[in-house]
């Protein structure tokens, strides 16, 4: 394994870190007064004026292999410094839902399909939110999903509700991945299928925005939409009856290693803060990095996140060697091992700040909220540790 950088991404890094001090970090605090000063879910002047420079400059849609040339492996330090920044990434048009989303239609949509949605996604021009979750069952066990997608002559009719769909509540969606079954009695893994649905079908009803620990992550938001007897063409299918879950299992491989750099992004910049608060604060005399404690808190923090981004590049560089079915055991690794230490290393940085870790000065306490849900996110711990013990005990 090789994980000296190509010459391609270091010229990348350099170009992003150039963008982030000039347009984000100066106006993180900005963003959260726009949001708090207008109607809360109508998008980001801020983000959308960014856009248009990140576009003139080439820093658009890295995360495609086929669109930018990059592998998992060039592309993860990239989405470690947009992850910097919690909104950053959408900057980029590199954040989640549609970077999964995109990467489901350019991997199983038909050409239709890819030139009626994927064409504006690439283009920025549209978001899109991806309907999996439910509220009535465990979802972590993607079989227990109840929605319903039945064939009616030329169309099919579509019944469920989902919760957790990012992006529902953007005006700017227009496209949901619906997953629903659409042969109850076939095998277990085989029940499941994907369907394109247009946010303004009828039937389509988004009910409520989730809040996230009290925050309701406007302007984009986690929506809970009912679908009732949505009738969609059978054309919106992707792939085929029954491959739901080999979709899935399709967009959910690099997604992880997006979401795990990004949450390094953030363990590495909460680093930072730390550092820089324990020089500044004096408490007993001293500067509080010259307590002990503290400085155990910086070393193993420092351990932490230099052995989590050593396990998420073997990840992607198996991805990239040997594809993503042959890197599942690393992937569940990495899911369950990230997002831990993202919230030892926010926590330590939110102790060291005091009571001005935990308001809305700083954004640790929002740090702290992004990597706490990805714990659960994709799949909680426990199934990605059960996951690897299987292999294990097989191998």
């Amino acid at each position: 394994m090789d994980f000296d950088y190509s010459a391609k991404t270091v010229e990348l890094q350099k170009r992003l870190s150039a963008f982030m001090d000039e347009h984000i970090y100066p106006n993180e605090k900005r963003f959260n007064e726009e949001i708090d000063t207008r109607d809360r879910w109508q998008p980001s002047e801020l983000i959308e004026r960014s856009k248009s420079i990140a576009k003139a400059q080439g820093l658009w849609n890295l995360f495609l292999p086929d669109v930018s040339g990059l592998s998992n492996v060039e592309y993860a330090p990239l989405a470690e410094i947009m992850g910097r920044v919690v909104w950053a990434s959408e900057v980029f048009n590199c954040s989640a839902p549609d970077t999964g989303n995109m990467e489901v239609l350019h991997l199983y949509g038909s050409e239709t399909q890819k030139e009626q949605w994927l064409r504006p996604l690439l283009d920025g021009e549209i978001r899109s939110c991806f309907a999996m979750t439910e509220p009535d069952v465990a979802s972590s066990d993607a079989t227990n999903i109840e929605a319903s997608i039945v064939a009616n002559g030329e169309d099919y009719i579509l019944n469920g509700r989902k919760w957790w769909s990012t992006g529902g509540g953007d005006p700017r969606c227009k496209l949901a991945i619906f997953m629903g079954k659409t042969d109850p009695k076939a095998a277990k893994h085989l029940q499941q299928s994907m369907i394109l649905v247009p946010m303004d079908s009828p039937g389509v009803k988004v009910e409520r925005m989730l809040n996230v620990f009290g925050y309701d992550d406007a302007p984009n938001g986690h929506a809970e939409i009912m679908f009732e007897n949505v009738r969609v063409p059978k054309s919106n299918l992707l792939l085929g009856e029954g491959r739901g879950f080999e979709i899935a299992q399709g967009r959910l491989g690099p997604g992880r290693v997006h979401h795990c750099m990004r949450l390094i992004g953030i363990a590495e910049r909460s680093l930072e803060l730390m550092k820089q608060r324990t020089k500044d604060r004096v408490a007993f005399g001293k500067p509080i990095a010259e307590q002990g404690v503290v400085r155990q808190w910086i070393a193993e923090s420092r351990l932490a996140i230099d052995q989590a981004r050593l396990l998420v590049l073997k990840c992607a560089w198996k991805m990239d060697t040997a594809g993503n079915k042959a890197a599942r055991n690393e992937i569940a690794m990495i899911k369950a091992v990230v997002p831990q230490m993202a919230l030892k290393v926010i926590d330590r940085a939110i102790q060291s700040f005091g009571g001005a870790g935990v308001c809305q000065d700083h954004p640790l306490a929002q740090f702290w909220i992004y990597a706490r849900t990805l714990r659960i996110a994709d799949g909680p711990d426990e199934v990605h540790l059960e996951s690897i013990a299987k292999m294990e005990l097989r191998s």
